[in-house]
């Protein structure tokens, strides 16, 4: 049985600015976006520019940030922010919802495609492998922080970690890792691998949303429930409901993708 390292949240300060470590994974999120998101310009076949990916970036931000938040809101903690409304600007103390988060991009890339004549679906094609990585680094803001811990596993699981933050001395799944293994890692591997080859419009979004939702579903039996608008349950929790229609869309988009590629 393992003990949480405690890390501070705080990696350094500068002065009275103090930099915490999640902020940090959001920054090494964005760059590696740019970073393969270049890769993938000069050696694969699409037709954004470098430019445009910068611009791209940009509109990806402001859909994870805002849509993040009303995720929260909306999904998880509707009663305490109606409530409380000038708390739901107040994204310096936490609370983002992936879902959110993700319909957030969603629309922010229909809006930049618009923009640039851009076929929708071409753009979230083109983003879906520079995704998984970034959840991943999200995830490991969640381990360092000791927050998002897992459901309470057996002591004699030799990974089995004690979370101070949950208020007890019980061994738990270190959910957290889970993430970053599955939603992250290995659907990126997934990912990066299904889209060497040309895939019909909508494919490679399709797996997507099929590998996260599957993953995802996966890494919430090991994790502690959230609170959400139908409870905090331990059969099939907030984050299972939400990621049911991912995998549903994800099958659909997929058999439509190449529906059409053979018509």
């Amino acid at each position: 049985m393992l003990l949480h390292p405690q890390f501070d949240p705080v990696a350094f300060s500068l002065g009275p600015l103090a930099i915490r470590w999640y902020g940090l994974m959001y920054l090494l999120a964005f760059a590696q976006f740019l970073l393969l998101g270049r890769w993938l310009i000069r050696h694969r076949q699409t037709t954004l520019t470098v430019e445009q990916l910068d611009d791209l970036l940009f509109y990806g931000m402001l859909g994870v940030i805002v849509g993040g938040r009303l995720g929260q809101v909306l999904f998880y903690e509707p009663g305490y922010y109606f409530a409380h409304p000038l708390e739901i600007v107040a994204v310096w103390k936490g609370g983002m919802s992936f879902h959110g988060g993700f319909l957030g991009v969603l629309v922010a890339m229909a809006l930049w495609a618009r923009k640039h004549a851009k076929a929708w679906l071409d753009v979230t094609d083109f983003i879906a492998p520079l995704v998984p990585l970034g959840l991943a680094a999200g995830r490991l803001g969640n381990f360092i922080n000791g927050e998002l811990w897992g459901r309470v596993a057996n002591p004699a699981l030799p990974w089995a970690m004690v979370f101070p933050q949950a208020g007890d001395l019980q061994p738990r799944h270190p959910s957290q890792l889970y993430h970053i293994g599955l939603e992250g890692l290995a659907l990126f591997v997934v990912l990066w691998l299904y889209s060497r080859r040309p895939r019909p419009r909508g494919a490679v979004s399709g797996v997507f949303l099929i590998g996260y939702g599957a993953f995802r579903f996966v890494t919430e039996y090991f994790r502690e429930p959230d609170h959400g608008i139908f409870g905090q349950s331990y059969t099939v929790s907030m984050g299972q409901w939400l990621s049911l229609p991912m995998i549903a869309a994800g099958l659909l988009l997929l058999l439509l993708a190449h529906r059409r590629k053979t018509l």
